[in-house]
């Protein structure tokens, strides 16, 4: 199981790379074994502003649909267009080129819930 250790992760299975006040987020390489063959991915919250813990989208894959929590609060400002035709992106390469979306960071935005990658680890097992 890949856990990169630079990044954060959430107990919802998102992982979350901060750079100054913009985070890539996306599943982690458990998530998307969990889900299986992933076949669409649905993000309608582009320029919208959400709180930790918000949905901002879903996955679907061939045997369930899953919603996605933001991991911190912020306003979504980029959606990763190659998963509209590629959605297999998140099972082959959930932590490069399968990125869901990209967040501008709200100030003063509560990082205390996010676990390392031991934290994470330990959750899955």
């Amino acid at each position: 199981m890949n856990t990169p250790s630079e990044l954060k992760y959430t107990k919802d299975h998102e992982w979350i790379k901060i750079e100054g006040n913009v985070a890539t987020i996306g599943i982690t390489d458990f998530a998307q074994g969990e889900l299986g063959d992933i076949v669409y991915v649905d993000v309608d919250t582009v320029d919208d502003d959400l709180n930790g813990g918000d949905v901002f989208g879903s996955v679907e894959a061939v045997k369930t649909v899953s919603d996605l929590f933001l991991p911190i609060a912020g306003k979504v400002i980029e959606f990763n267009s190659e998963l509209e035709d590629q959605p297999e992106l998140l099972n082959t390469d959930p932590y490069g080129d399968g990125w869901i979306i990209k967040l501008e960071i709200a100030d003063g935005a509560d990082q205390s819930e996010l676990l390392s990658a031991e934290d994470y680890q330990a959750i899955i097992g």
